[in-house]
């Protein structure tokens, strides 16, 4: 079908309400959206899980499958309703006008069949091209997603391919017939930083060279200041505020994105002087929306009779670039008051040492034929000379993308490997090659792990108490059932969980309930160490706050020491006393939450850093983008582990980031780097991230 011409917006979704129908209820998942995307233009659709944001997407693809149904206003694409079209019509949209980019890159790939077969496909079936043309765009494509050795690309299966380069190749898919509009539902929650750092700027350069105009869905308030011009933030199936970047972000007029902000680490923030303010409350359940506004139960400016008395329209707010909210109050609130304190706490007194590394080594041999099992073995080099030491009280954060080591050397601590070399010391007694099964009880108990995903965690079958008493049985606490009983009903007030949640079971609980009975379970020994696996990564930033808040609460009063695994730099610069930095394997910085986050840096560290989203409109960043992904731990480069992504290493004289492994070096009290780099060199390293003046 060919394309047609026209100069009004693309996508125009005028009160539209969509509902799903259960045996029970119709349950209404959005409500009177509207929102316009012009020509070229990127629209940032954000807000939490459950607030209808893939639901308007999947709306727009017409794609609601047999319970889903559009039940008032209109979606227009290109000035056409799609709801008016017939099944033909929309399959000839789908794929050629409208694409759309899903979270996780397998999903949209035929494991069986090669790249090149998927992506010529597309304009094959679509304009009729011939396979010749077909596969000349395909190469054209998959070079514009600056993906390595095209041609073996589209020889390969999507198996051989990495999860970023997985990505890139749905994107090349979703191009490959040059779409006015493109959708992106959370394409680069499933990659690393740095990875979705070079996606999201391929995404814009592209959306610049092909004229898309995209609707860009994410929970991410970061990443949508970096990709889109104008945002929609929903809330419970609303949109609450619209208008540009700048208006949204610098003169926000809506109690909940002024909430959502204040629950995300900012640079500056500071969990004792200047803590995070989580939102209070839960969610809505859709068949269980307050009357009038449904952000009313959780607002800081409630007024009964007022929010509560009716449906509350959008309103327009003068001089603004289409700006509107869904307030009553909007002219009585004083925007610009500074946020009431939270409570501020002492800086915590750090202990003595209680967990050493030393020259840790975490090697495994694999066939090198993995699929039949023969041939010569290999070595995978999960970590090289881990050392450093955790004290009690201590938050240590440890950084890195995946595959970097960091889970490997938690499952040593944890007991679940055992070293290959160096030594592991748990209050000054030797665990490394003790593996968990021949552990003492209180070993076990006093080093335990919280887990990044709460729903594989917890025994669908089993009631929340029962969970917690399990753990209290097998750590030997309590005389009896009724003393257990009592105990785990001090852990659910311990993680801030009503005690009558004891009765409910996994599947009544939301994501960060779930997460805070993993920690109720983690304490349940009385833990000492506690290795928390990226605990906030799946979960919303309002309940990130919380979860983060709740950690640091039990830390401060039960003295532990929280071992941080994490990629996302903004938490840990929130949360961490001290950081370590690795890199296929190796630490590759390691230093004082100060140290790490202001020049001098590892250039890791310093690509690390421009990666991250920040959702401020008044910071600058230094703008690198790694390219090329980490290599191989089965087949290291030589050398300097960073060298092949390096931009300092043509500063180096000799060659020698490529042939010799670097020293440690102290750059100051504590604060060391593995890396040639000269003290001169470190000392012109200029600050990636700077807060303009307001």
């Amino acid at each position: 079908m060919a394309k047609w011409d026209y100069d009004g917006p693309i996508l125009e979704i005028d009160q539209l309400s969509i509902s799903f129908f259960t045996r029970l209820r119709e349950i209404p998942a959005v409500m009177d959206f509207s929102c316009t995307v012009q020509p070229g233009e990127a629209m940032g659709l954000v807000g939490e899980s459950g607030c209808g944001k893939s639901t308007v997407a999947l709306g727009v693809m017409q794609d609601l499958g047999v319970n889903g149904s559009i039940v008032g206003g209109s979606i227009k694409f290109k000035g056409r309703d799609l709801g008016q079209m017939s099944d033909h019509e929309l399959r000839d949209i789908r794929g050629s006008e409208i694409a759309m980019i899903y979270q996780e890159p397998m999903a949209s790939l035929n494991p069986a069949m090669k790249i090149g077969r998927q992506l010529i496909e597309v304009p094959m079936i679509h304009e009729g091209v011939s396979e010749k043309e077909a596969w000349k765009r395909a190469l054209e494509v998959v070079t514009d997603v600056k993906l390595p050795d095209p041609e073996r690309m589209l020889k390969s299966y999507p198996h051989q391919l990495s999860g970023g380069q997985q990505q890139r190749i749905v994107i090349a898919m979703a191009l490959m017939s040059k779409p006015s509009l493109l959708i992106l539902d959370e394409p680069t929650t499933a990659l690393d930083v740095t990875v979705e750092a070079a996606v999201v700027e391929l995404v814009k350069d592209l959306g610049k060279k092909y004229g898309t105009s995209m609707l860009f869905i994410s929970h991410n308030l970061g990443l949508v200041l970096e990709t889109c011009d104008r945002l929609c933030v929903m809330y419970s199936g609303e949109a609450v505020e619209t208008g540009s970047i700048k208006d949204v972000f610098d003169k926000m007029r809506h109690p909940y994105t002024q909430a959502l902000f204040r629950s995300i680490p900012l640079p500056g923030a500071d969990k004792n002087t200047r803590p995070l303010k989580a939102i209070p409350g839960n969610f809505p359940l859709p068949h269980e929306r307050p009357p009038g506004c449904n952000f009313g139960p959780r607002c800081d400016y409630f007024v009964k009779g007022v929010c509560n008395a009716d449906e509350v329209p959008m309103f327009e707010i003068p001089g603004d670039d289409r700006h509107a909210s869904r307030c009553r109050r909007i002219d009585e609130i004083d925007w610009h008051a500074k946020v009431a304190a939270a409570e501020t706490h002492e800086k915590t007194q750090v202990g003595d040492v209680v967990l050493k590394m030393d020259n840790l080594k975490k090697y495994y041999e694999v066939a090198a034929n993995a699929l039949f099992g023969g041939g010569d073995k290999k070595v995978v080099k999960a970590n090289e000379s881990i050392s450093f030491d955790a004290r009690e009280s201590e938050t240590l954060a440890i950084v890195g993308e995946s595959g970097c080591g960091k889970s490997t050397f938690a499952k040593v601590l944890m007991g679940l490997e055992t070293a290959t070399d160096g030594q592991v010391l748990l209050y000054n007694q030797d665990i490394q090659d003790i593996p968990i099964e021949d552990r003492r009880t209180d070993t076990v108990s006093s080093v335990q792990m919280v887990f990044q995903n709460p729903f594989d965690t917890l025994n669908p079958s089993m009631s929340v108490g029962r969970q917690i008493m399990r753990a209290l049985e097998i750590f030997k606490i309590g005389k009896d059932e009724a003393e257990r009983r009592q105990r785990m009903l001090e852990l659910l007030d311990l993680v801030k969980l009503p005690r009558e949640f004891a009765e409910r079971m996994p599947r009544q609980l939301s994501g960060g309930q779930k997460q805070r009975v993993g920690i109720a379970r983690a304490f349940a020994g009385g833990a000492k160490i506690v290795v928390a696996d990226e605990p906030v990564s799946a979960l919303d930033v309002s309940v990130q706050a919380a979860v983060t808040d709740l950690l640091m609460e039990i830390q401060r009063n039960e003295k532990t020491t929280l071992l941080f695994i994490s990629h996302d730099l903004s938490i840990v610069r929130y949360l961490s006393d001290r950081i370590v930095v690795m890199y296929l394997g190796h630490i590759v910085e390691t230093g004082t939450t100060e140290q790490v986050f202001s020049p001098p840096y590892h250039p890791y560290t310093e690509a690390l850093l421009s990666a991250v989203p920040i959702a401020d409109t008044h910071v600058e960043k230094k703008h690198i983008v790694l390219e090329g992904d980490i290599p191989s731990a089965m087949n290291p480069p030589p050398g300097c582990p960073f060298q092949t992504r390096c931009r300092w290493k043509s500063q180096v004289p000799g060659g020698k980031c490529e042939s010799e492994l670097p020293p440690y070096r102290d750059l100051s009290d504590g604060h060391r780097v593995l890396c040639w780099l000269s003290d001169e060199q470190l000392a012109d390293m200029e600050p990636v991230i700077k807060i303009a003046a307001e």
